[in-house]
């Protein structure tokens, strides 16, 4: 579904690059929604096996807390998401990582790309505070590992720390 640049080295190694990317990207950008749509558009064209990338941010302004969409990459999806249902609302619920390596074997998944079959989710947080999530779909089943946890994490803390 992306275009794909060609990077040689480990995966870990091409992890760092993208974090360096993403911070040149977003050094000295204030606005949000831009940096937000730029990272998506980066972890679009970096990563591999994927169907869907991007943000769902908290929105506080009605009775209850939920997530809605953001800058994303990929097909049309669920533009809100209450805390606590699905991967996404799970992992801000929990403040935490969801790595689902068969989102069908997940109890209240929420299917907005019937082509999804795993999926990682990464919430983003400034201190306790939750800004919102960071959501990558993949076609494959246990696309996925710790690896891409790890560095997915250190991304989303670059881009909180610029929120």
């Amino acid at each position: 579904m992306f275009a794909k640049s060609s990077y040689e080295g480990t995966r870990e190694d091409n992890y760092a690059l993208l974090i360096q990317q993403v911070e040149a990207l977003i050094h000295d950008e204030p606005n949000r929604i831009a940096n937000l749509a730029n990272a998506a558009a980066l972890l679009g064209q970096f990563l591999t096996d994927i169907n869907w990338v991007g943000f769902y941010l908290l929105d506080t302004a009605q009775e209850k807390e939920e997530l809605v969409l953001g800058p994303f990459q990929g097909l049309p999806a669920c533009v809100r998401i209450p805390l606590g249902k699905g991967v996404c609302g799970t992992s801000a619920a929990r403040r935490e990582t969801v790595l689902v390596p068969d989102v069908h074997a997940f109890p209240g998944h929420i299917a907005c790309d019937a082509a999804s079959q795993s999926e990682i989710v990464v919430p983003i947080l400034r201190g306790e505070e939750l800004i919102g999530v960071l959501d990558i779909d993949s076609p494959s089943l246990s696309r996925f590992d710790e690896i891409d946890q790890r560095y997915l994490e250190q991304f989303v803390q670059k881009l909180a720390a610029a929120m």
